[in-house]
């Protein structure tokens, strides 16, 4: 087979599978596995131990695995509509156990008499009989370890085990390897291939948990690769361009301010505005508690670049994010002459291309947006600034495609989960990091407590007393709608609920679910006053701005991770009056009752990062995605700092040794970079 056919059928979408249509392949990009090479690096999350047990050792129901010799013909029988029950027995020792599989008749052409082979199912010790579910080996030697995935409602395990085994039968000889051979060799790793399987199907513990260190190591250098060949790029062309901005103009901004900077404020503008003035590249990573003025502080940069006779950009990961920063900054720089555009997926095709005519002839300044902004037809005349909002919710590859859009523009990131340094300059590579801890002047602290759902009555009253007094409250829960799987608070259900008790108040609900346009329309009646109680998931996670709403009641709070319990409390706090946030929580755990303490009493980011760290190690998995780190699907950028840091060293030493990877050896290396860039850029 040619290295192109290879290339293909490797990374040909799911549907190149056997029994994979369309209906399949949209369930299975809900779990983001769009292709062959993404079914073979989905990877269980954990097994089930399927160690035999002797049968007197067995409880009635207990679910087993058990080992035998078959010595009976197997027998199909029919019952009901596509009903049947295929039928044999095995003999364990001087045992004979009943073997019955529900509506799996092809499984009778694996039976034979005299074949040894294991089956998994709920045992019987009356009628010493097993309801099969999986026939889980055909030999001794096979793993004993049976894979779980991560799911959501629209893929079945099943399936999906009978997916990747497949992908894994007939693709697995076209897998080569990411990772150098040197480098493997020199960190003992495995091949792709022995990851693949042996993470898929490990025999033992041990197994497993080598093939997942390499796995781990494979996936970091990926990600460090990317940077590097990001960073090179930059260092080979970028000394940048100086930014002769116009301090007249900025102190007209000054002057129309309502408030004054902090002192933090006050140092990273300068920061900043040096960084501008120099004629190198600024690359910036400024970090901000939550509500603590990054968005003013992006104004300022926004408005010396364009002072300075260029355009700047500002990209972020939600349209309501998107929504909120335009009328913030359109508000502030309208006055000054400046013209703000808003660039997302809900923007109407007309005024879609006249603001890409707008960009391309400079008549626009600044536009805001989502990842609508990286595509093709965004031009700009003289993009001077890209700054990048919750920057590790995007890709490498996006961040990349927007900075490209210019001749080596300035560029400012930003994120509101503090991370500790050291992380930051691994992760984010060579960039200034820049804080923000103060509040800004007038704000008061919020108000947390913790309570636990026997106390809502309390809270409730609470809520009426907020109500009376003309404010608006936030109620958020982890779901959207009920699920047979948990017991769980969720959005709909509240909603009506809540709507019941506060008859006088309008309660709407607003969920990711529903379109950017009816999105947008509930956030600003809610800003309007128009809405008293928003009942909400973590759509409003990031960026909301309603000062008029000082109350925030989040429920099932224990499923959530510390920094976006964080983030989510910044929702209120934003006026001048005393606000308060309540977690309403069951938590099962020591290390569940210690999360909710340290929420509940801890308002400064940059601790509560500390503390969400030390205790990520201890089973802290909701909210990994608000972490401020970029996600992986197998690495702990704190338990594996250190696989992280070796990565990195290793990725910039081939880049700078080969830029542009052009060894044989890179040969597989450079298709998995060139499908990651696609799948970043389709997003």
């Amino acid at each position: 087979m040619t290295e192109l056919a290879q290339t293909k059928d490797l990374f040909a979408p799911v549907t190149a599978l056997k029994g994979v249509g369309n209906k399949t392949a949209e369930a299975l990009a809900t779990l983001e596995i769009n292709s062959i090479y993404d079914l073979l690096m989905y990877f269980p999350f954990r097994y089930n131990d399927l160690e035999t047990l002797p049968l007197d050792q067995l409880m009635d129901g207990q679910k087993a695995l058990l080992k035998g010799v078959i010595v009976t013909e197997p027998y199909v029988s029919r019952f009901g509509y596509k009903k049947s029950r295929l039928s044999f027995k095995i003999q364990i020792d001087h045992d004979i156990v009943m073997v019955n599989f529900f509506n799996q008749p092809w499984l009778k052409d694996k039976i034979e008499i005299g074949k040894e082979i294991a089956v998994y199912g709920k045992y019987n010790t009356t009628r010493q009989s097993l309801s099969a579910f999986k026939l889980v080996a055909e030999k001794k030697e096979d793993s004993s370890m049976e894979p779980i995935y991560p799911l959501n409602r629209h893929v079945k395990q099943k399936k999906l085990q009978e997916l990747i085994d497949q992908a894994i039968t007939e693709y697995l000889p076209l897998l080569d390897n990411v990772v150098p051979d040197d480098l493997r060799k020199k960190y003992k790793l495995e091949t792709d291939q022995a990851i693949v399987q042996d993470l898929h199907h490990p025999k033992n513990g041990i197994m497993a948990k080598m093939a997942k260190r390499s796995a781990i190591f494979r996936e970091f250098f990926l990600f460090q690769i990317q940077l590097a060949q990001m960073l090179n790029q930059k260092d080979e062309t970028a000394p940048g361009q100086a930014k002769e901005y116009d301090l007249k103009e900025i102190s007209k901004l000054i002057s129309s301010l309502p408030f004054e900077l902090s002192d933090d404020q006050k140092k990273v503008v300068n920061e900043i505005f040096a960084d501008l003035h120099a004629p190198r590249q600024m690359r910036r990573l400024l970090q901000g508690d939550v509500g603590a003025g990054k968005t003013i502080v992006a104004v300022f940069a926004i408005f010396a670049v364009i002072t300075a006779g260029y355009q700047a950009v500002l990209m972020v990961p939600t349209e309501i994010l998107a929504q909120q920063h335009f009328d913030k900054i359109n508000e502030l720089l309208s006055q000054l002459g400046v013209r703000v555009a808003l660039l997302t997926g809900d923007t109407k095709e007309l005024e879609k291309k006249e603001i890409y005519r707008e960009l391309e002839d400079g008549t626009i300044n600044v536009v805001i947006g989502t990842h609508a902004l990286i595509q093709d037809k965004v031009k700009f005349k003289k993009l001077g600034l890209a700054i990048i909002d919750e920057q590790h919710r995007f890709g490498v590859n996006q961040r990349n495609k927007l900075i490209n859009k210019g001749n080596n523009p300035d560029v400012l990131a930003m994120t509101a989960t503090p991370i500790p340094r050291t992380l930051a300059l691994t992760v984010y590579g060579d960039m200034n990091v820049s804080s923000i801890h103060q509040l800004p002047k007038g704000r008061k602290p919020i108000i947390s407590s913790w309570v636990t759902s026997n106390k809502l009555r309390d809270v409730l009253m609470q809520v009426q007393s907020q109500l009376d007094q003309g404010f608006q409250i936030y109620v958020v829960t982890p779901l959207i709608s009920e699920s047979e799987a948990t017991d769980l608070k969720n959005a709909e259900d509240l909603q009506v609920k809540l709507a019941q008790y506060f008859k006088e108040q309008n309660v709407v609900l607003l969920h990711g679910r529903m379109a950017g346009e009816e999105k947008n329309k509930i956030m600003d009646a809610f800003a309007d006053k128009k809405i008293n109680i928003l009942v909400t998931t973590s759509v409003i996670e990031v960026g909301v701005d309603v000062p008029n709403a000082n109350m925030i009641i989040i429920f099932n709070a224990d499923r959530f991770g510390l920094s976006q319990l964080h983030q989510l409390r910044g929702r209120i706090g934003r006026g001048q009056t005393q606000s308060y946030c309540v977690f309403v929580s069951d938590p099962k755990t020591e290390v569940g009752k210690k999360r909710m303490e340290i929420v509940a009493n801890t308002t400064d980011g940059f601790k509560l990062a500390e503390e969400d760290l030390k205790l990520r190690g201890e089973g802290d998995i909701f909210g990994k995605a608000q972490s401020g780190l970029p996600q992986f699907k197998l690495g702990d950028v704190v338990q594996d700092f250190n696989s992280l840091v070796t990565a990195q060293k290793e990725a910039r030493a081939l880049i700078k040794k080969d830029p542009d990877l052009t060894g044989k050896q890179y040969n597989f290396l450079n298709k998995v970079l060139k499908y990651s860039k696609e799948l970043q850029n389709n997003d």
